[in-house]
């Protein structure tokens, strides 16, 4: 399945029981020697009493994460096309709580993302002794990096995961290969962070890349393009609604202040079978 080009294996873990680990995570998501995939996903069970089902997320280098917004549609389509529940909207269970899904008449999908914190402790980032300057509403702070000449400006934005989002003036020539990986595994992120490259298009409309932690860029990032929208709203760069268009596809940020909504597409590619014990042997 993918959700505009941000593609993903998911795993029926209710019909059978399945043990994730990080080496079955990586060998499925292998594109040479697997399926191929950013991600994959687990509908599994929940713990929680309210909710539906309970819904995994495993980066392509086997590490398990909080969320992820493209997967979540993608999840919702999962169990309606698989019969698994009728019920819409669902809520599913993630490593941070609860998030509310709806599929839409039109083959959309909302989610409802929760709310978005801001604060350095609230993505495990080390602020001492670095400057930040106030930028509107957001608080910006300055990353050096070596060899450059100045530092990188980034606004910092929990959405059950971490996001650093830089506004760049064009978004093909942004050096996301190379300032992505620095930003990704920089030590003042303690749990390492998505790096958000954004081209501002209009007070609406934005262009955006991100280097994913633990996958590397993606053609699209769910939580990226939430994480982006805000950020230049609370920098006084950007109006509510959003669009931002990604490599893969189109997304659309509502920011009700204290939710945040995100619509897209979601698509099945192929349905089959594998024997993941199989796959790991060439892990």
């Amino acid at each position: 399945m993918h959700g505009a080009g941000n593609d993903f294996v998911v795993l029926d873990g209710i019909r059978q029981a399945i043990e994730m680990t990080p080496k079955r995570a990586r060998a499925l998501a292998d594109r040479h020697f697997g399926i191929g995939a950013d991600q994959v996903l687990l509908v599994d069970t929940p713990s929680h009493p309210e909710a539906d089902f309970r819904y995994r997320v495993f980066n392509s280098d086997g590490s398990e994460v909080e969320h992820c917004g493209n997967g979540a549609r993608c999840f919702v389509r999962f169990v309606h096309e698989q019969g698994l529940s009728k019920r819409n909207p669902l809520k599913a269970e993630i490593q941070t709580g609860l998030i509310v899904l709806t599929e839409t008449d039109t083959g959309e999908v909302i989610v409802n993302m929760g709310q978005t914190r801001f604060e350095p402790e609230d993505l495990h980032f080390n602020a001492k002794a670095l400057s930040s300057e106030q930028q509107h509403q957001d608080a910006v702070w300055l990353l050096p990096v070596p060899n450059a000449s100045s530092p990188v400006h980034i606004s910092l934005v929990a959405i059950s995961n971490p996001h650093a989002v830089q506004v760049v003036e064009n978004i093909e020539t942004a050096p996301v290969a190379e300032l992505g990986p620095f930003i990704e595994s920089h030590p003042r992120f303690a749990q390492r962070v998505n790096a958000g490259f954004m081209e501002i298009v209009d007070r609406h409309t934005i262009k955006l890349r991100v280097y994913e932690r633990g996958a590397g860029e993606t053609l699209s990032c769910g939580t990226g393009a939430c994480a982006a929208a805000v950020a230049g709203i609370r920098r006084g760069l950007l109006d509510n609604p959003v669009t931002v268009h990604t490599r893969g596809g189109t997304l659309t940020i509502d920011w009700a202040n204290p939710d945040l909504y995100m619509t897209g597409p979601a698509t099945t590619v192929f349905t089959g079978e594998v024997d993941i014990d199989k796959l790991t042997q060439n892990d």
